[in-house]
């Protein structure tokens, strides 16, 4: 369901996906040269072809392992990912963890589902009718006007939308139209492998249940959103960010470790978050606490894998794998210790 989904869509990009390193005994991922397109100075040309990714971090407990995989959103739309190595790891893995996300169950089938899509078109827009113009300031509104323009052309539709829904929609057409995917490439190849390799896949789901959608969708049309910031954040990131965006998704597909640490990282995601969780609605069906519990949720998943299993695999944004206070610190701080690709 189109609501139910852009809540999840936010709150894994943010949270990471909540949005946003080699082994000793795993076999070394090639390191391939950058093609004379790649980084430059001034707008990046974002690489493409067959690349081999970063490598892997480590955490280890009483001899078992588990390999992490830090993962960045968006990447080259055009790349192929160079996975042998990751594919020898989790080939000899007993668990692979996929990353954390979010599900809002309404609890219905495909048919009724279908039926709701109405109502859920109409909770993009402004309870109250009033444009995107309307909606926010008219500093905000020219800046939205050229990048529309440049992105989105003469699409109307997005001018009767809520600033986070219209927001989201500039943000998607700028990444295609930068060479930049939204797709989780890497997720599906992981998981192939796991099937693959006969290998357990465990989700790790944060699952709410929502006990009468159709009076949800009807609270959400009536609410008014603090999306203001959402919508501004999500400017700046299209107008002052891509080429950093860019350099970044070429330092995830190349294996620069030290790029990816170095380039600096502004998400407009908690502020579209806070949008949307801060809502009475919100806090009703138990979102205004989601990061929190979908890392607790998360950390235990991992100590059992741990615990159970002499080596595993497991995937988490970037910025949860490398924050101070992100799970790799989590379990640092839990005694267990931790190894970051060289």
């Amino acid at each position: 369901m189109l609501m139910w989904l852009s809540f999840a869509a936010l709150a894994q990009q943010s949270a990471g996906t909540l949005q946003d390193a080699l082994p000793e005994t795993a076999p070394e991922m090639p390191q391939a040269p950058l093609p004379d397109a790649g980084i430059v100075d001034v707008e990046t040309v974002v690489v493409s072809g067959a690349l081999p990714g970063p490598g892997l971090w480590k955490v280890r407990k009483d001899g078992h392992t588990l390999y992490v995989l830090a993962t960045v959103s968006p990447l080259p739309r055009r790349m192929q990912w160079e996975s042998a190595g990751v594919e020898s790891v989790v080939a000899r893995s007993q668990r692979v963890l996929l990353s954390p996300s979010f599900t809002l169950d309404a609890g219905v089938g495909m048919f009724r589902g279908m039926l709701l899509l109405p109502s859920l078109l109409k909770a993009r827009r402004n309870p109250d009718g009033a444009t995107l113009q309307q909606s926010v300031s008219p500093g905000l509104y020219a800046r939205w006007t050229p990048l529309k323009q440049r992105y989105l052309g003469n699409d109307r539709g997005v001018e009767q939308w809520r600033p986070i829904f219209a927001a989201q929609e500039l943000y998607e057409a700028a990444m295609r139209k930068s060479g930049l995917g939204l797709d989780d490439v890497v997720d599906k190849e992981v998981r192939r492998m796991a099937r693959r390799h006969g290998v357990d896949l465990r989700a790790v789901n944060f699952k709410l249940e929502v006990a009468d959608p159709k009076a949800a969708i009807r609270e959400f049309q009536a609410t008014t959103l603090a999306d203001t910031d959402c919508f501004a954040k999500t400017l700046s990131r299209i107008e002052t960010d891509l080429e950093s965006m860019r350099r970044r998704a070429n330092a995830w597909a190349t294996g620069d470790i030290a790029s990816l640490r170095a380039l600096p990282y502004e998400s407009q995601y908690s502020a579209c978050i806070r949008a949307v969780t801060e809502t009475g609605l919100a806090r009703r069906l138990g979102m205004d606490d989601l990061r929190p519990r979908i890392a607790d949720l998360w950390i235990a998943a991992a100590e059992d894998t741990l615990a159970t299993n002499a080596s595993s695999f497991a995937m988490l944004p970037l910025s949860l794998v490398t924050a101070p206070d992100g799970y790799l610190a989590r379990l640092q701080a839990k005694g267990y210790e931790v190894e970051a690709p060289r």
